[in-house]
Order: C-alpha cells, then sequence, then structure tokens
C-alpha cells in the first residue's frame, strides 16, 4: 500500500506520495508535526523531526519531487530551478535522498515563501 502525506500550508493542501526509502517511513512515522518554511529559488524546504542516512543520493531532480536533506535534516519539495541549477531543473544544494513526489502540478508550490507554517500529517 502507498503511503500518503498532506502537507498544509495556509489554505492550501498538498498531497505527497512517498517511496518506500527509510527516510520516507521515518518521516511518515514522525508526523504529524509542524515546522516552517525557507525558499530558495524553486525550493522549499523545512526542519523536520527526522535523522536518517543518505540513500539513492542525487542532486538534479525534477519538478514535483521531494527529498530528504540529512544535513539539514529536512524535507524538500522541487518546483523549479534553485539558484545553482544548470539546465532549468532543480538542483538541490548537496545530495538528498528522494522520497516521493507531489500529486498534481507542482508549480502550485510557487505561492509558498518563507517562514509560512506547514503542518505535516498522515493521510
Amino acid at each position: 500500500m502507498t503511503k500518503h502525506i498532506s502537507l498544509i500550508i495556509g489554505d492550501s493542501d498538498y498531497i505527497i506520495e512517498l517511496n518506500d526509502t527509510d527516510a520516507a517511513n521515518a518521516i511518515w512515522l514522525s508526523a504529524p508535526f509542524e515546522a516552517r518554511t525557507n525558499a530558495w529559488g524553486g525550493e522549499i524546504y523545512f526542519e523536520i523531526p527526522v535523522d536518517a542516512e543518505l540513500e539513492n543520493g542525487k542532486k538534479v531532480l525534477e519538478p514535483g519531487e521531494v527529498a530528504y536533506w540529512p544535513q539539514g535534516r529536512a524535507m524538500c519539495v522541487f518546483y523549479g530551478p534553485t539558484p545553482i541549477s544548470k539546465n532549468g531543473k532543480p538542483e538541490a544544494i548537496s545530495e538528498v535522498t528522494p522520497i516521493g513526489r507531489l500529486v498534481g502540478d507542482p508549480y502550485r508550490f510557487e505561492s509558498v515563501g518563507d517562514r509560512m507554517k506547514v503542518l505535516i500529517r498522515r493521510m
């Protein structure tokens, strides 16, 4: 059975379909929790109560991919180019663990800014 989490930010609800990595499972088990967003170009990230190792590490992602950044203990949602992107694709500052993807249009995330409250819960 595929696991999903919901990110509630303001009046918007974003659904993430999780993969089967240890990091994704740890996030699932940690929910519900709250955080504050940070914006970095086409990436929104926020610190989470998970400490997981890097799995299947990569730096260049697709719009809509969601990842765990071990160095910052953060969940990252990629929807567009970041300040270090080279080919128009989202690029993380260092390797991240892909944990799933947004259901629906990733560009909806353009309305999310810095220091917004996010509630992460299981579905």
